[in-house]
């Protein structure tokens, strides 16, 4: 091959080489994807509290039940996995509660903040408790004093009530509190159920990124790529937005605790009330003042209580988001390891026609001048190739298409019936091409038509006329075109040896009153001289035919044939000769024949006059 050829085939098996170390590189099991884990305050992960994992494996056998018994099926596996997790869920409180977390300095100081709280609530409960009785029994003089009493200590509850909340969050974030984290995770996995139970899942968009074609593996990788990207954006906003909660948690939190002077006045105040030791005037402005200022700061510890709640949802939406991202991840390296197997399938079909294609070349070019007929083939094989290969390679980019034997069955009942013609002389050509076919350079007759055929396509054959063999043979200087369909659905002439011989003849009239025979043997010796080398030939290629066709032979010795007539005795001279020499053996035998015939008359006239010595 060429230096160019050889760089093209090096080129295409660096691309092979490259893309099987990408299919290596991509191959094998995915990562596994991380579950979602809950993180404390210290950051460090922690394992997974309640395993959900036999209810969401059924809920993902579920999407792929289609008929009614496999939904059947499915639906009870539903039902066993729900039971099991709820009993899970069970042990896991169970187990928080008979073996809790040990403290930690910051989650011990949590824990001395929720039992002080804690016990503060208690003492609102039972104060509440008792003036709510008070206010039933007590008559109607002291009913207001008591009323006021009353709503001071359900807002100081409320305020007890609010910051034991925040406690609480505060210490399930450190992680110090498992049982509340169980609890929480049951009322998502309630709140989960109710909403599967009351509303149809919606059917999202089925991105298949383990296609078997190259356009669908694309397709499927680009939408994997951008739904990887809204999801980390999604992923962003959620850490930005617990990052901002955080600091306004903080914020709060410092404004709360700068409260705490004021606090504890409004404590003593309100004590003051609760015991009876102000005036009752004074004491009803001071319990509207204190109630005021416990209602505001309840509102700021049930603001702190839903900060924390919200900073942990937001966590753990980051947690899904990122264990969804990882999941992408792991189709995007499937979708991409379908993508180089494809481009590697394409790059083996190019390879393949490239090398065979090399080797049509060196083959047609190694024949011999007399085969160069063979041409025509070399080109119907490279497009044969070429089409095989393009076939492919649409089958790798877009694979084959669902109902195959239909769609290929339709088209080609539909292109048989538009290119029939098209169809049927190309069919001819391989008749053509075969043995009781024609080749270039030979003498034929199609339709009527003869002529030295020059031009054998896949579609059409094209001769030079000459004529009918009753003519001279001299070529008309038009080229007439057949459509190769006459070999299939018409008939056509041809030699049945490749020496193209044909029998041909002349006429000739001897005037009556003259002796035939000594002309005829002079004839007859002149044209078997001429032609012996021909005929000789033509009787051994001729012996070939009759052996392979089971025909009888003949000779092919020249024959004379003597027919009197009103004018004389009118001789034909049939002889072989070939049909491209016709035109010039008659001419030399008309040339020879009219020699002998004029030396004839001058010897017999130099024969009969006497001479000159003899008078």
């Amino acid at each position: 091959m060429k230096t160019r050829q050889w760089l093209v085939a090096g080129g295409l098996l660096a691309l092979v080489v490259l893309a099987v170390i990408g299919l290596e590189l991509t191959g094998g099991s995915s990562p596994p994807v991380p579950n979602h884990k809950l993180t404390g305050a210290n950051g460090k992960e922690q394992t997974t509290l309640v395993d959900q994992r036999p209810l969401q494996t059924a809920r993902k056998l579920l999407s792929l039940a289609s008929t009614p018994e496999e939904q059947s099926v499915a639906q009870e596996a539903l039902r066993l996995a729900d039971h099991e997790v709820d009993l899970a869920f069970a042990d896991a409180l169970r187990e928080a509660q008979e073996h809790p977390v040990q403290p930690t300095p910051e989650t011990r100081e949590l824990y001395q903040r929720v039992s002080r709280v804690q016990a503060a609530v208690k003492s609102d409960q039972d104060r509440v408790r008792t003036l709510t009785k008070s206010l039933a029994s007590g008559g109607e003089s002291n009913k207001e004093n008591v009323q006021q009493q009353l709503d001071l200590a359900q807002a100081q509850l409320a305020m007890d009530q609010d910051e034991l909340d925040d406690a609480k969050e505060d210490l399930t974030r450190a992680g110090g509190d498992l049982q509340s984290k169980i609890q929480r995770l049951l009322d998502e996995h309630e709140a989960t159920q109710h909403a599967g139970d009351t509303q149809a899942p919606a059917a999202g968009f089925d991105i298949n990124y383990d296609a078997g074609n190259l356009s669908a593996q694309l397709r499927a990788w680009n939408a994997l790529r951008e739904k990887q990207a809204k999801l980390v954006e999604a992923r962003q906003g959620a850490v930005r937005a617990a990052t901002d909660l955080g600091g306004r948690h903080q914020a709060l939190e410092q404004h709360v605790k700068g409260e705490d002077s004021e606090r504890q006045a409004v404590a003593q105040q309100a004590g003051l009330v609760l015991s009876g030791q102000q005036a009752a005037a004074s004491s009803r402005q001071n319990a509207a003042a204190a109630i005021s200022s416990l209602h505001h700061f309840s509102t700021d510890q049930k603001a702190l209580s839903d900060l924390d709640k919200r900073i942990q949802d937001e966590q753990e939406l980051g947690d899904t988001y990122g264990s969804w991202i990882s999941l992408l991840q792991a189709h995007r390296r499937t979708a991409l390891h379908g993508i180089i197997q494809s481009a590697l399938w394409i790059l083996l079909i190019v390879l393949g026609l490239y090398l065979v294609s090399r080797l049509i070349e060196r083959y047609f070019a190694g024949l011999t001048p007399e085969k160069k007929r063979l041409h025509t083939l070399q080109v119907v094989a490279r497009f044969a190739l070429q089409a095989l290969g393009v076939l492919l390679i649409l089958f790798v980019i877009f694979g084959a298409p669902n109902q195959t034997p239909t769609v290929l069955g339709l088209a080609g009942a539909g292109l048989t019936v538009a290119m029939k013609d098209f169809i049927v002389a190309f069919f001819g050509w391989f008749i053509l091409m075969g043995r009781n076919g024609i080749r270039v350079g030979d003498w034929v007759e199609i339709n009527g038509v003869g002529g030295e055929v020059v031009e054998i396509g896949l579609l059409r054959t094209v001769l030079l006329e000459t004529g009918n063999w009753t003519d001279s043979g001299h070529p008309t200087g038009r080229k007439v075109a057949f459509v190769n369909s006459y070999a299939v659905e018409d008939h056509y002439f041809n030699f049945s040896t490749s020496g193209q011989w044909l029998w041909d003849e002349i006429r000739l009239l001897i005037p009556a009153g003259q002796n035939p025979y000594p002309t005829i043997d002079a004839i007859q010796k002149l044209v078997t001289a001429e032609t012996d080398t021909n005929a000789r030939l033509a009787e051994q290629e001729w012996q070939r035919a009759a052996n392979r066709y089971r025909v009888k032979s003949f000779s092919a010795v020249p024959s004379i044939s003597v027919r009197p007539t009103t004018s004389g005795i009118e001789i034909v001279v049939r002889y072989i000769t070939r049909a491209h020499e016709r035109y010039d053996v008659r001419a030399r035998l008309y040339q020879a024949v009219v020699d002998l015939l004029h030396r004839k008359p001058v010897q017999a006239a130099a024969a009969g006059k006497p001479s000159s010595t003899a008078d």
